[in-house]
């Protein structure tokens, strides 16, 4: 797992392994990520976003809750994913 400086991630995310956050990303509070997942720079991912493995949110991407992502789904550059129950 690797965090880049500048990204911010809440105490209690989890992270899997291999998974790497780039600068300026935002994981809040409660989100599960599986392993193998890229978030891209400045990409939002929000409280109690669950991730399978390999999923990849791309630069300035914005998944809010209560979104749940399947393993290996590709969230293009700032696609915007709301937080419409």
């Amino acid at each position: 797992m690797t965090v880049h400086v500048g990204a911010e991630v809440a105490e209690d995310v989890v992270l899997g392994s291999g998974t790497t956050v780039w600068p300026l990303a935002q994981i809040r509070e409660g989100a599960r990520l599986g392993t193998g997942c890229i978030i891209g720079r400045g990409a939002y991912i929000g409280s109690g976003v669950i991730m399978g493995d390999n999923c990849k949110p791309q630069n300035h991407a914005l998944v809010c809750e209560p979104a749940v992502l399947e393993d290996g789904v590709f969230v293009g550059p700032a696609v915007r994913f709301t937080n419409d129950y």
